[in-house]
């Protein structure tokens, strides 16, 4: 296998990481009936909350959780707003983006250029030795690592737990949760908000691990790429996780081809990964709404 290959395949995997995450959480949050486009702005939070308390505390860790925890609270704002107050979910989710922008551009103007603790790549022992897959798969940081188990786990969770199930039905047929004495509002407002701390964890690892930087505007359309992703993955966290790798693809491809003295139309590189998310997008058009949860469908329609 050529080398350049290598180094896409490689790359896809760093750089769908931080896709995949957003992707998961916004996949449990259209299970359960509601979208977010603010998945971007959980992204920017994340970022810079998982930056800056790496810089503050000097543990990448400490960044990861608090990532989580401010990618959740922007999520919060978008729960309270569709959820319980009834506002439309596609202007409210472009509004919560732009508040996260926003409050990054604010807050984050003291951590440009700033050194901040991050995480390395840590070979897994043996594994990391083996021919082309070990240099594919066994060399990455450990936030890479957890993502390999996280849409596995997604996976079974939806399809094998009461918690998943009661996810799946509020997103479906929420009169039921109704009759069985649940409240379908209190699971969707929870749904948001773990895809929010989700998407908060891949900016995290955005800014920690695959730039070891923090700048303004850093998750560059991520999160908008991983709305469109859960679509097309029909909301699979399995098919959502081949479709970061995808992406995450197409982002290595500039940066690889650069390293190796191409002359290729930076912009169009740059453009590539969002030519492909209109494309399957065209490609697959209402095919895939038909797999929409119910509640979901009448968001769309």
């Amino acid at each position: 296998m050529s080398d350049l290959v290598v180094d896409v395949l490689t790359g896809a995997v760093r750089g769908g990481t931080a896709i995949m995450f957003a992707a998961l959480g916004e996949t449990i949050a259209e299970r359960a009936g509601v979208v977010n486009l603010g998945t971007e702005g959980s992204m920017l939070v994340g970022a810079l909350g998982g930056y800056a308390l790496a810089a503050e505390t000097g543990s990448p860790w400490v960044g990861l959780v608090a990532g989580a925890l401010a990618g959740g609270l922007l999520a919060l704002v978008h729960a309270v707003m569709v959820v319980w107050r009834r506002s439309d979910q596609f202007a409210t989710g472009l509004t919560v983006m732009f508040l996260g922008l926003g409050l990054t551009s604010l807050f984050g103007a003291a951590y440009v250029g700033r050194a901040a603790p991050g995480f390395d790549p840590v070979p897994v022992p043996l594994l990391a030795d083996l021919p082309v897959l070990g240099e594919i798969l066994f060399q990455h940081d450990p936030v890479t690592y957890l993502s390999f188990a996280a849409a596995p786990l997604l996976w079974w969770w939806l399809r094998s737990t009461r918690g998943g199930l009661l996810l799946r039905t509020a997103g479906e047929r929420a009169d039921v949760l109704h009759v069985h004495g649940y409240r379908p509002g209190l699971i969707r407002g929870a749904a948001v908000v773990a895809g929010g701390a989700l998407a908060g964890i891949g900016g995290a690892q955005l800014a920690t691990a695959y730039a070891h930087a923090w700048f303004e505007g850093m998750t560059a359309g991520r999160g908008f790429i991983a709305v469109a992703l859960v679509i097309f993955a029909a909301w699979r966290p399995l098919w959502v996780m081949a479709g970061s790798y995808l992406f995450g693809a197409a982002l290595a491809l500039a940066p690889a081809l650069q390293a190796r003295g191409e002359s290729l139309n930076q912009f169009a590189l740059d453009a590539l990964p969002f030519l492909i998310t209109l494309a399957i997008l065209a490609i697959l058009g209402r095919r895939t709404l038909r797999a929409a949860p119910e509640e979901l469908r009448r968001v769309f329609t």
